[in-house]
């Protein structure tokens, strides 16, 4: 059998398993140590499985994963979401849709020390949905800018998807965080104004809250301090080229672990549980990892991504054609995996066609990591879309995505908008020392 024959085999055997529910990182590495061994002898396949495994658990690089989720779990534990929701709910809670752009500022002020999408969608849908259908907002408005504020996790720094992004093309992940900060908030502003858009097109739709005194917001406004100092501090750190990335993690966990005992936040309980939620999570992200570099080596013998850097180069489309059509396959994939599992598994075989273009590829990881989070939100299958419903029992799939379609308009206009103007992305890593 041809290496062609054997890398077609090989996608084909892959969507097999993922169709039958077998884990995206087990299914990976069952096909790349397979296809590997076929070709070069199970000799060779096994050892790369013991050498890749250890290779990936103790590489210092790869130590920002679990840092960042341990940040991001004990934030979560403390009740930082619960405060930064009635922060902005106090602020500006009061207008015609104000709930909905509280909605939006908690949501990417949280996605800033979480770093996961779906963490921040689930989350929110606990927080901010009982609050805006107790005053009166649709259940497709309200479930609909939860389901596009929890998108902003994986833009925002410290995001773990653009991490691992980094690891899998050799970037540098400070780059790559500060290349997501603009996106990001012209995210939130964007988001922002759809939702001033929605209450002048329907005035009546989405009704004003209580007024709250001027004190009230004050107190609120203090209760934030501790999430701000410490995106301050991490990021600032990261600019400033005080600390690594990894170094960066491991100063966030700290920083979440000393603020939140400062702050009589975290007990025994939740510190175990924080500590359980980052082990799990960095446990699956780890064993995808294991799993696409061993596919890896699989398509790196069988040359794959080559030959698919020029068919598609020689296709005549122009390089924004090629783009075009590598934004078209995330979303089509957007409807079978999440946002991790997706890049994990293209970015290798996709990359060395990037580079061919001539596209940077800071740019690239933020362009395609906002694609991939579309696919989590644009019908007829969306990953936050389930998760809120997993958490919100009397809503429907419908109208989750009804309320759902607005945002996934602007984040199509935000698409072009970073495409024509790559400076967006690339001015601030380009300050960097």
């Amino acid at each position: 059998m041809s290496t062609d024959a054997v890398a077609i085999l090989g996608f084909v055997v892959l969507f097999a398993l993922m169709l039958l529910r077998v884990p995206v990182g087990m299914a990976m590495g069952l096909v790349g140590v397979t296809g590997y061994g076929y070709i070069s002898g199970m000799g060779p396949a096994l050892k790369l499985v013991g050498q890749t495994s250890m290779r990936t658990v103790t590489d210092y690089t790869f130590g920002v994963i679990p840092m960042f989720m341990l940040m991001g779990a004990l934030v979560s534990v403390s009740g930082v979401s619960r405060e930064l929701f009635k922060a902005a709910n106090s602020l500006i809670g009061h207008l015609r849709g104000g709930l909905g752009v509280a909605t939006v500022l908690a949501c990417g002020g949280f996605a800033a020390i979480c770093g996961s999408s779906v963490a921040t969608a689930a989350t929110f849908s606990s927080v901010a949905y009982p609050e805006m259908r107790r005053f009166g907002y649709p259940q497709s408005f309200s479930t609909g800018v939860i389901a596009a504020g929890g998108t902003l996790g994986a833009m925002l720094p410290p995001s773990t998807v653009l991490a691992v992004y980094a690891i899998l093309t050799q970037q540098d992940i400070g780059k790559l965080f500060m290349a997501g900060i603009i996106p990001g908030l012209l995210a939130m502003l964007m988001y922002v104004i759809t939702i001033m858009i929605i209450v002048k097109v329907r005035p009546d739709w989405l009704p004003g809250a209580d007024k709250k005194p001027w004190a009230e917001r004050v107190a609120d406004l203090k209760n934030v301090w501790a999430p701000i100092v410490l995106f301050i501090f991490v990021i600032g750190g990261l600019y400033g080229g005080f600390f690594t990335p990894t170094e960066a993690g491991g100063v966030g966990a700290s920083g979440a672990f000393i603020l939140g005992l400062l702050r009589g936040k975290l007990n025994r309980g939740n510190i175990r549980e924080a500590l359980l939620s980052a082990t799990r999570t960095a446990a699956a992200v780890f064993t995808v990892l294991i799993g696409a570099l061993l596919f890896g080596y699989f398509l790196t013998i069988t040359q794959s991504p080559q030959k698919l850097t020029a068919f598609l180069t020689g296709l005549g489309v122009g390089k924004y054609g090629v783009l075009a059509l590598i934004m078209v396959m995330y979303l089509v994939l957007g409807c079978l995996m999440d946002a991790m599992a997706m890049i994990i598994l293209t970015v290798p075989i996709i990359f060395p066609v990037i580079q061919q273009l001539g596209f940077d590829p800071i740019w690239f990881g933020i362009i395609i990591v906002m694609t991939v989070e579309l696919g989590l939100i644009h019908p007829p299958v969306g990953m936050n879309v389930f998760v809120i419903k997993s958490v919100v029992k009397d809503v429907s799939f419908t109208t989750i995505f009804k309320g759902v379609l607005p945002f996934v308009a602007t984040d199509i206009l935000r698409l072009v908008i970073l495409i024509a103007f790559p400076v967006i992305a690339l001015w601030l890593p380009s300050r960097m020392g």
